[in-house]
């Protein structure tokens, strides 16, 4: 197992090989796509990834995946804690490979000669398991009361039909 940074670029196969592990930490603020989705981008993701073959001799990389993110409750609109974890295997393949003569529980990843990009990989992760809908859990969560009263006036004076009606006292033969 080598602990440290994760290096960006991997040979998959090679590390299938060698059965190696790659364990550590890559801050939030390395994966665009995700901090556009958070109200922070401070903190790290914690990062294990398994390379092996399975029985069949299939190249295996096992990607583990653990944070806590900062997003917007939808419920208070709050800044809300959140942890996020993910847990995937996926089957190294050649481009055109029939999926379908793949062992069960294993989602297909293409690869071909060049080496394998982990940090898009890992940020597809982590976006898949991001909540839908971000919330506090119920008894941390403080949703903002509304005045009824004020919802009221506001709901009237944006009336669209109110110029209609104004019209029609008016002019009787609208």
């Amino acid at each position: 197992m080598m602990n440290g940074p994760i290096p960006p670029h991997v040979d998959p196969r090679k590390y299938a090989d060698r059965e190696i592990t790659l364990k550590g930490e890559i801050a939030l603020a390395e994966f665009a796509r995700v901090c556009d989705l958070l109200s922070s981008d401070a903190g790290s993701v914690q990062v294990t990834l398994e390379f092996r073959r399975d029985e069949q001799k299939v190249a295996l990389l096992h990607l583990t995946l653990q944070s806590t993110v900062q997003m917007i409750c939808q419920r208070c609109l709050g800044d809300a804690a959140l942890p996020v974890e993910a847990e995937c295997t996926y089957a190294m393949v050649w481009p055109g490979t029939d999926e379908s003569q793949l062992p069960k529980g294993y989602d297909a990843l293409e690869v071909d000669e060049e080496p394998l990009a982990l940090y898009p990989l890992i940020e597809d992760e982590l976006l898949l398991a991001l909540p839908i809908i971000p919330m506090h859990p119920l008894e941390d969560c403080h949703p903002v009361e509304l005045d009824s009263s004020i919802v009221g006036e506001e709901v009237q004076e944006s009336n669209p039909f109110s110029i209609l009606a104004q019209l029609k006292k008016r002019d009787p033969n609208v």
